[in-house]
Formats: structure tokens, sequence, C-alpha cells
């Protein structure tokens, strides 16, 4: 009997020091929960990703990537990433493994790139695009459905105001200002539902000498090209590929990543499909001449 109960004993002890296991990426580590795999194959509680888990990347071994919390496999709450120069890349919000909250993004050289709220798979309220050196480039504020909504302003590089204006319902509308680098009026365009009084333009020439700095914000605005391994449907060439006109094109897992019109790979006018790292749908980009306007509303 008393051999018996010093087996129950032992039994116990082992139960609960398998229970306290966490599994870092499926082997028993016994230290903490961190990068925790639980019995189904899911990820759990808090994770750190280091450069070990990105095999061919520029991180070194043990230099962290991004971190931040799974539930079910999905992500959750606040996760943050990095570039491989330990520089913040950005910090994002999630919901059920989909961005959903404040977000904030980095250049490289650790100057803040974009901010805004993410809510219902798009920007809505406030947002900021700056350029490397940290001066704003736009600033504007998304409504519920992520169109522009309510005054517009695009800067120059050097902080001077490029053009000035009103949007509904992503729509231009009302008197639109545009300005040289110099902050000399350049010309202003009346606007009705998106459609520009041809009759009201109005142009003018600078009245003190204009430095060139840029040619334009919207010309310097980030450019959507296309990836290496994006291809448009059907497509067997070996050779450089180059799109123009209206292209649909499409990842290795066979999903639509943009569908628009092109002009040398670069997307002019359509939808950029953005995914996360399992494949699932985060955003819809859209584009107007080269330049993000603003995110569709992500149907199914």
């Amino acid at each position: 009997m008393r051999k018996v109960y010093f087996i129950l004993i032992f039994l116990v002890y082992q139960m609960s020091q398998a229970q306290s296991q966490s599994y870092e990426f499926g082997g028993p580590t016994g230290k903490d929960t961190i990068n925790l795999i639980d019995a189904l194959g899911k990820k759990q509680g808090q994770w750190v990703l280091k450069g070990k888990h990105k095999p061919g990347s520029c991180y070194a071994d043990e230099q962290v990537a991004e971190k931040g919390k799974y539930n079910d496999n999905r992500k959750i709450g606040k996760w943050l990433e990095f570039y491989c120069n330990g520089n913040m890349k950005n910090q994002l919000t999630f919901q059920n493994g989909r961005t959903d909250g404040y977000a904030i993004m980095y250049h490289e050289n650790g100057k803040v790139s974009e901010e805004g709220i993410w809510k219902n798979n798009r920007w809505t309220g406030p947002y900021k695009l700056y350029y490397e050196n940290g001066q704003p480039q736009h600033e504007f504020n998304f409504n519920a459905s992520g169109k522009r909504e309510g005054p517009v302003k695009y800067f120059y590089e050097n902080g001077q105001l490029a053009i000035e204006g009103s949007f509904i319902n992503g729509k231009e509308t009302g008197v639109i200002k545009e300005y040289h680098e110099n902050g000399d009026i350049k010309a202003e365009k009346t606007y009705n539902d998106g459609n520009v009084d041809v009759a009201s333009i109005k142009e003018f020439e600078p009245k003190k000498p204009i430095v060139k700095i840029k040619e334009s914000p919207l010309d310097n605005a980030p450019k959507l090209v296309l990836k290496s391994d994006e291809k448009p449907n059907g497509v067997t060439s070996k050779g450089p590929l180059v799109l123009n006109g209206q292209n649909i094109t499409y990842n290795k897992n066979k999903q639509i990543t943009k569908d628009g019109i092109f002009d040398n790979n670069r997307l002019m006018d359509g939808k950029a499909y953005i995914y996360d790292e399992n494949g699932i749908l985060q955003r819809i980009a859209k584009y107007k001449n080269g330049i993000y306007v603003g995110d569709a509303p992500i149907e199914n």
C-alpha cells in the first residue's frame, strides 16, 4: 500500500511538471511560456521572434525581429517589429489576427513614416504620412468608410504647404489651392463631387525665386511597384516582366495582390491587397495617380 502511495505522488508531480512546461517551436523548454505552442499546434501567449527564427534574413541569430502575443495562432494586442539595424519598424494593435487600433510605422532611420487609427480593416480618423527627414507629407482625415473626409493638406519635403482643400466621401469639393515651394500661390481650382470646373482654374507665377527641392510631394510619395514574386495570371515568361495598362497580379499562394492600371510595373490606379504571414487579408489599399488615397472595405 505504501508503495502505491509513493507511485501516486510521483505521477502527480510528473503531471504538474508537464503542465508547467512551455514549448518553443514544438520542443519543451521547462523555463517559461515564451513562444508557446499548445497541444493543438497553435501559438499562444507571448512570442519573441529572433533572427534564428527567420533564416535567410538580415537579422543576427539572437537579434529581436518582432514580438507580441498570440491567441489561438492569431496576433492580439500590441505587436512590435524592428529593422535589422535595431530601429523600430512599426507598432501595430491586433484584434483576432487583424490590425485594429492605433498604428505607427517608422522609416529605417528611426523617423516616423505614418500613423493613424486602423479600424474595421481601414484607416479611420486623423492620418499622417511623413518624409524620411521627419517633415509631414500628407495630413488628412478618413471617414468610417476609409475615404478622405474634411480638410486635406500635402507638403513639400522642406515643410512648405503644397496643396490644401477639402474632400467629401473621398472626392474633392470646393476650392483646392496649390502652392510653389517658396509659399507663393500656384493655382486655384474649384471641384464638385471630384470633378474640376475647368473654367474656374486660375494659375499664378511665383513672386519670389524658387529653389527646387522636389518635383512634388505627390511625385515623391511611396510608389507601389511590382514585387519579384508577383506575377500576372498565366504569365510564364522567364525574362524581365514589365506591366503596363490593366493587369491583375498574384502572389505565390495564388492570392490576388494588385488589380488596376500599371505604368512600368507601378500601380497607378487600382487596389493593392495586403496579407499577413498567415495569408490573412489585412487591408485593401486604393491608389489614384500612383498615390495612396485610402482603403476599400473587405467585403468577405
